[in-house]
């Protein structure tokens, strides 16, 4: 099984920061997630999983990881008030079980699909042979779900406000064809602190380009 070396991080000097008075500004919210719904053309990506045996929801997650690693913003983490930038980011999603209840998981990122999907195989297999809702502390992770049933024009999270988390959560819908094209819908949210509307959109062009690509 695909075990990477821990990832490493380095503390950002926030008082030099550019974005110092924006991350203060916002880390001080209840709230501080902003997020979008978007409609992701996936016709390239899903022929590609298919044609070779893998699964669309795991290469998918792969592809949003990819694109994470190359936007700095989505690296970022907040810890005990402070702001640390990861060098890379693994996965940390929903499972589901026979029983119709999920598990959450842990999938590390490698550049390498194979190592990725070897990984993530494994975490999936212990998931849906184990019970509860135990859940990595790692926090250079994207939360992840998926709601295959529902092509949804947005979406919201439960949240616990008492917990301090900067961690991005994509949820993926259901996939339609239309023209011959396949799309779904994708949600993103971010912590607004660390992720304005420039890296969100700058990291949806680089997941659409992933996509894109055979």
């Amino acid at each position: 099984m695909y075990l990477p070396p821990p990832a490493t991080k380095t503390k950002l000097d926030v008082s030099n920061w550019a974005r110092k008075e924006h991350f203060e500004f916002f880390h001080s919210f209840e709230e501080p997630y902003h997020g979008v719904t978007v409609r992701v053309d996936c016709t390239s990506a899903y022929q590609f999983a298919k044609s070779r045996g893998i699964s669309f929801f795991l290469y998918c997650i792969y592809q949003t990881l990819a694109a994470s690693q190359q936007i700095e913003a989505f690296r970022y983490r907040i810890e005990q008030d402070g702001v640390f930038l990861y060098d890379r980011i693994d996965g940390g999603s929903v499972i589901d079980r026979a029983d119709g209840t999920f598990g959450y998981g842990y999938l590390p990122y490698s550049e390498k699909l194979e190592e990725f999907l070897d990984g993530a195989q494994h975490e999936i297999k212990r998931i849906r042979n184990t019970a509860g809702l135990p859940r990595t502390t790692a926090n250079n992770i994207i939360r992840y779900s998926s709601l295959p049933w529902i092509d949804f024009t947005s979406l919201s999270h439960a949240r616990a406000f008492s917990r301090g988390d900067s961690c991005p959560r994509i949820t993926f819908g259901k996939m339609t064809e239309h023209s011959g094209r396949r799309t779904m819908p994708l949600s993103i949210h971010v912590n607004h602190a660390l992720v304005d509307g420039l890296q969100l959109g700058q990291y949806l062009e680089r997941l659409q380009q992933l996509m894109d690509v055979q």
